[in-house]
């Protein structure tokens, strides 16, 4: 790939062969940012582990995404009013079946009531390909729609690695403090960490590494950072 003059110039200030402490290599991410609009800090993280597909679980970043999340809630009766209460974008019940069947995905994460799955079920072709279908260990087939919508609009995200096995992140915005973006990265490696599989061998996470949406990337010392985070 062709890189610009402005990234060629601020990949000068990364040292590729070494691994940064966590403060150094925010500042950094944060410093080799060169878009006009305030862009998303994104880590990624190899998982070593042979059972890829058991490895997801959700996480809580205390100082949220930057981003404005927007949920969709699909239930019946005065559960309706508690999700609308609770701040969900979109709820409904089969008038939303339809229109997500038609093809219509503007949000960002969908919670169900256990009494709407079989039904909810049916769109794996739309929610699926796109990881939005709701699912019991994600917290998002629920009664409790209160807790699951003020959740993920506080910035609770889900992982999972793809086929390489890399976990890719956001973990806020270039705007955030660094104190804050180091916050949400702890809470990231604690998660993984507390989510990792009894049976898994040596080292869990291989590499770890931290970029703006255009920056350059920066690793981590992810050893460090592991113990660090107990």
């Amino acid at each position: 790939m062709k890189r610009g003059k402005k990234y060629l110039q601020l990949k000068e200030k990364v040292d590729r062969t070494r691994h940064y402490a966590l403060p150094e290599a925010v500042n950094l991410a944060k410093e080799t940012s060169y878009t006009k609009f305030d862009g998303s800090v994104e880590l990624s993280t190899k998982i070593n582990y042979k059972s890829l597909q058991n490895v997801r679980g959700t996480i809580s970043l205390p100082h949220g995404t930057g981003k404005s999340i927007k949920v969709l809630v699909f239930c019946k009766g005065e559960k309706q009013n508690e999700a609308k209460a609770a701040g969900a974008d979109f709820v409904g019940d089969m008038d939303l079946i339809e229109k997500v069947a038609g093809g219509w995905t503007d949000f960002d994460a969908c919670v169900a009531t256990p009494d709407m799955m079989k039904e909810v079920g049916k769109l794996g072709p739309v929610l699926g390909r796109k990881g939005l279908m709701p699912k019991p260990k994600a917290g998002t087939v629920t009664t409790d729609v209160t807790k699951a919508v003020k959740e993920l609009k506080a910035g609770r995200i889900e992982y999972r690695p793809d086929k390489g096995g890399v976990v890719h992140l956001g973990v806020g915005k270039v705007s955030f403090p660094t104190e804050k973006l180091q916050e949400n990265i702890h809470a990231v490696i604690q998660a993984l960490m507390k989510d990792k599989p009894s049976d898994a061998k040596g080292e869990y996470l291989k590499s770890l590494s931290i970029a703006a949406t255009m920056g350059v990337g920066v690793k981590v010392d992810v050893k460090e950072l592991v113990n660090a985070t107990g």
